[in-house]
């Protein structure tokens, strides 16, 4: 891979990760540079027992597991659910973040078919704004009623016990069934199955830059 600067984003805190967390830790072991950008920290969602902004510093912690830097972490503070109000907004982030990085050549979204409507407006706003550079949507099962497996990420079981445990960051969503370690390593290993190897992740193609 020749990725040398690359963006996530994340609806959510732990999207990234859940989505890309194996992918993620091997382009920065490849020596990417990787920066994340979540618009929502959920504090409406947030359990009873934990305050209300955890979310800020589980994402920190999770990503810095992967290796991502902490000023790499961008953390926005948009209302869960309600994404596509300001999606006008969203798209300005991008695209003044494009304009300080215009050399980033990977993007990460959610699957534009995700059913989620804060995924589906983080999907397309991130098309818009880095429509000329490479996409590939990350796949978050549950909210996939189809997904196509277009592109797969060979990766190492290093990595995905580096994706298991930058997810055990997050300690007030540890309830999740999909945060926890067996599904995460049971869907790498069947995706690897498809690909011929031990454990994989799998994108799908939006658009694939050659320059």
């Amino acid at each position: 891979m020749t990725y040398k600067k690359v963006l996530v984003l994340a609806p959510h805190t732990d999207d990234g990760e859940l989505g890309a967390g194996g992918f993620i830790s091997k382009l920065i072991e490849e020596g990417a540079e990787v920066f994340y950008m979540a618009f929502s920290t959920a504090e409406e969602s947030v359990p009873e027992g934990f305050p209300k902004d955890i979310l800020k510093t589980e994402v920190v912690a999770a990503t810095k597991v992967l290796g991502v830097k902490e000023e790499n972490v961008l953390i926005f503070n948009y209302q869960v659910r309600k994404l596509n109000y300001v999606r006008q907004e969203i798209l300005e982030e991008l695209i003044r973040f494009k304009r300080l990085n215009n050399d980033i050549d990977l993007v990460l979204i959610p699957s534009l078919k995700d059913i989620h409507q804060d995924h589906s407006t983080i999907a397309m706003e991130g098309v818009r704004a880095f429509k000329t550079k490479s996409i590939l949507s990350y796949e978050l099962i549950w909210n996939n009623l189809s997904f196509d497996t277009q592109a797969y990420i060979s990766l190492e079981e290093k990595h995905i016990n580096k994706k298991i445990d930058a997810l055990k960051e997050y300690k007030s969503q540890g309830f999740r069934d999909y945060l926890s370690a067996e599904f995460i390593k049971s869907l790498a290993i069947a995706r690897g199955v498809q690909f011929g190897v031990k454990y994989a992740e799998t994108f799908e193609v939006v658009r694939y830059a050659i320059k």
